[in-house]
């Protein structure tokens, strides 16, 4: 009896751990009204729209030598004059933080944490994503335009001969930034909450960009680049992530977790 009961009680225990397992990634959906969805969609497409329209315009102005070009000298030069020993000190310091290196420790941490903290994992994969597809289109796009970074002799933190079209600093920056903010204040109601962050996201990514120009590693216009691209990495994140989880009254859901999680109407 006993040994059948302690049998019972493992086989309880397994499937109660991968119950814990399977639920985790069951999607978690949520009601909203019409018109928030539609909003959602909508900024999803402004997004993409003046994403791509930026890029395009850096783009062309980078292989032409004009247009918004036009500005990377004279805004190298602006920062040349800019230097010193402790804002050099500043910059190498956000350049560490924003690095190859540092960066995508800190994403793995914050997704690894998030994802076994999270009743759902959705959000953390969401994230995941976002940051590498971030770094397979930025390593295509360097192949292809193949632009040459600043003369060698104005970089402070080693020198570095790789291309420099677009910024793969400021790209994962803003990868993590804006849309680790708009998952996380997404299921918040709380909008004031929602602008103060997507404001320190915006920081952070000037921050960033200031950076690898002050430092002598990238054009103004590489740095814009990564911000267009970063745009339109978010503008897909909002639509796959609206399409997948929201849902408005009248609308069945899938899961017994969602179920239990949204209100009936």
């Amino acid at each position: 009896m006993a040994q059948r009961e302690a049998a019972g009680s493992g086989a309880a225990g397994r499937s109660g751990r991968w119950r814990a397992f399977h639920d985790k990634f069951v999607v978690e959906e949520r009601f909203v009204e019409p018109a928030d969805r539609r909003g959602l969609y909508r900024a999803s497409v402004i997004l993409a729209i003046a994403g791509l329209a930026l890029f395009i315009a850096t783009l062309i102005s980078v292989l032409q030598a004009d247009g918004l070009s036009a500005a990377d000298g004279p805004v190298r030069d602006w920062l040349l004059t800019e230097r010193s020993a402790t804002l050099t000190a500043v910059m190498i310091f956000l350049a560490v933080v924003f690095g190859p290196i540092a960066l995508p420790i800190i994403v793995l941490v914050v997704i690894v944490v998030w994802g076994f903290a999270a009743k759902h994992a959705w959000r953390p994969i969401l994230l995941a994503s976002a940051m590498l597809s971030g770094v397979i289109i930025s390593q295509i796009i360097l192949q292809i335009v193949k632009r040459s970074r600043p003369p060698v002799d104005q970089m402070l933190f080693g020198i570095d001969h790789t291309f420099s079209f677009p910024s793969g600093h400021v790209l994962g920056a803003c990868d993590f930034l804006l849309v680790g903010t708009f998952l996380i204040f997404s299921r918040r109601r709380n909008t004031k909450a929602a602008v103060l962050g997507f404001a320190g996201a915006g920081v952070g990514i000037i921050l960033a960009a200031v950076s690898r120009l002050y430092l002598g590693y990238h054009w103004l216009t590489d740095a814009l680049a990564s911000v267009s691209l970063s745009l339109i990495i978010l503008a897909g994140v909002i639509a796959l992530d609206t399409w997948r989880t929201v849902r408005v009254p009248g609308e069945e859901v899938t899961g017994e977790l969602s179920k239990a999680e949204t209100r009936q109407d």
